[in-house]
């Protein structure tokens, strides 16, 4: 099981100056590759070594070879990335990437050390020995994993090490319990345990970042561009804390009622299924449901509960009582036989059902019949 740590750097302002140097050779070792990945069409990281590695050797003397190998590694990666993102340029020609001088450095085993609460750094005028600014959740998880591949990133004039650890695998629980976990936009998500996390507050916010970027790209003044670049990235930033409070809690809840599985809908090309005005496909379009069922996903390996995620047809419809098409008027939930929840656990629960018996959803038994003709 792999985790990554950011790790905040205490540089001095000549340190600065070497990693910046470093960033900037880094990025025009990757540039220099760029062309002949894309000639031809190689995104094998062995192959593109064969291509251009004497070439980077000759052109940035001062990266050194290990870095080398690092930056022909970094841009093979760069293009499996995009070929899976965009399989049509499988079958035209591939566009070039561009490696800015801010770009991230690829760090292996053999071009930094961790030496107590600092670390030596491979820089193009030598070693360099950076104190980290290490905090209760960092040391915790450096005492449990193996250091393995790291990315030097610098946000705000500011450096980072994002450093991969190989944990130990937990142990998996015994079949048991299932959570289900509805997802949503007016309640963030809701279990069928009864826990419930309300949306709105979100939506508030994401809906007044919405309205002050408008106003700013309306204004078009020097001022509202500066203002604009000033407050660029922070919804998205809002919305991942968010979730990751929210994620946290889903495991925790699960964790508090021995669940040993959590089961989330299938939102697979969710986006491609709306059917909905532009003002409403521009409010779904941005909300980060794949983000939050990963912070679940991942949060949940280190305490043993599996993830499974199923078909959610009709889970909003079907009664999680007798199985029948029942009647959702907004948070309100009513079926035939009786029964009336709130319209998200209902789904829930209908899907910690699919989740335990691992059946696909199907329609329910008193849908109408359609004979064919």
């Amino acid at each position: 099981m792999k985790r990554t740590i950011c790790i905040k750097l205490g540089t001095s302002s000549e340190q600065d100056r070497r990693l910046s140097l470093l960033q900037r050779e880094f990025a025009h070792a990757c540039n220099v590759l760029v062309p002949l990945a894309v000639e031809n069409s190689c995104r094998n990281r062995v192959a593109l070594h064969h291509l251009g590695y004497y070439g980077i050797r000759e052109t940035v003397p001062d990266l050194g070879s290990q870095m080398a190998c690092n930056a022909i590694a970094a841009v093979a990666q760069s293009y499996k990335s995009l070929l899976s993102n965009n399989p049509k340029f499988k079958k035209s020609i591939w566009p070039a990437i561009n490696f800015r001088d801010t770009s991230s450095v690829h760090f292996d085993k053999r071009t930094y050390s961790i030496k107590g609460n600092a670390i030596s750094l491979f820089t193009t005028e030598g070693r360099i020995i950076v104190p980290m600014k290490l905090g209760e959740f960092q040391k915790d998880f450096l005492d449990k994993g193996i250091p393995k591949e790291a990315e030097l990133v610098c946000r705000s004039g500011k450096f980072f090490f994002n450093l991969v650890l190989d944990l130990p695998e937990a142990e998996q629980r015994e079949p048991g319990y299932v959570a289900g976990v509805d997802l949503g936009e007016n309640n963030i998500a809701a279990m069928n345990t009864g826990k419930l996390f309300g949306g709105g507050k979100l939506s508030h916010d994401r809906d007044k970042f919405l309205a002050l970027r408008g106003r700013l790209q309306r204004n078009g003044s020097q001022s509202a561009r500066q203002l604009l670049k000033k407050v660029s990235g922070r919804e998205a930033r809002h919305v991942t804390h968010v979730n990751h409070e929210v994620s946290k809690a889903i495991v925790a809840e699960a964790v508090r009622n021995e669940c040993s599985t959590i089961a989330m809908e299938d939102l697979t090309n969710i986006r491609k299924r709306i059917k909905a005005g532009k003002r409403t496909r521009s409010r779904l379009h941005r909300w980060a449901w794949a983000q939050l069922q990963f912070f679940v996903a991942y949060k949940s390996q280190p305490v043993g509960i599996g993830v499974e995620y199923v078909n959610p047809a009709y889970t909003s419809q079907t009664c999680s009582v007798c199985g029948l098409l029942g009647t959702r008027v907004k948070h309100r939930f009513s079926c035939t036989c009786g029964s009336l929840a709130h319209s998200d656990l209902n789904a829930s629960r209908n899907l910690a059902r699919l989740g335990a018996t691992a059946v696909a959803s199907t329609g329910a038994v008193n849908r109408p019949y359609v004979g064919m003709v």
